[in-house]
């Protein structure tokens, strides 16, 4: 599965997550190494915001907040051969921190490409924003910035 995103500024809150050790000791068996505190934010839409509803149902979220086309379409998409790599999340002082679910994939921008994980939080406000984690911070290795066109390949 290929999906094309528009490079998207986020809620600036994904470092208090990512930044978490419980996270991140999860992150270095999935990734190979440290993720990055932060995410890339991908807008998507048309065929591949069914393809990623497809991968947020298969996760076990349902876009109940998608149209209702786009979720009918997305029950169509074979998503079979795709591992989802559970996060587990967990509470600290009082506060939980939830789960989520990660897709191994490759960025490519340009000539440029990156090993990287989809990340699928169980709660978030995203419908059509794909959250991409990788060991780089990727918008300074690709020299990217908001309105850039990305490709982003799940294996």
């Amino acid at each position: 599965m290929r999906l094309t995103g528009t490079v998207s500024s986020g809620l600036g809150r994904a470092h208090i997550f990512m930044a978490q050790p419980h996270y991140q000791e999860q992150f270095k068996h999935l990734l190979g190494g440290t993720a990055w505190p932060g995410t890339l934010n991908l807008t998507i839409q048309g065929q591949d915001l069914v393809h990623y509803i497809a991968l947020r149902r298969k996760s076990g979220i349902d876009t109940l907040d998608a149209s209702d086309t786009d979720r009918s379409a997305a029950s169509n998409v074979d998503v079979s051969m795709y591992d989802a790599h559970r996060i587990r999340g967990f509470l600290r002082d009082g506060v939980s921190f939830g789960g989520a679910t990660a897709f191994l994939a490759v960025l490519e921008s340009g000539d440029a490409t990156v090993e990287c994980a989809i990340l699928i939080p169980d709660l978030t406000r995203h419908t059509d924003v794909v959250e991409v984690i990788a060991c780089a911070f990727l918008r300074e290795k690709l020299s990217l910035e908001d309105g850039n066109i990305v490709q982003i390949s799940v294996k």
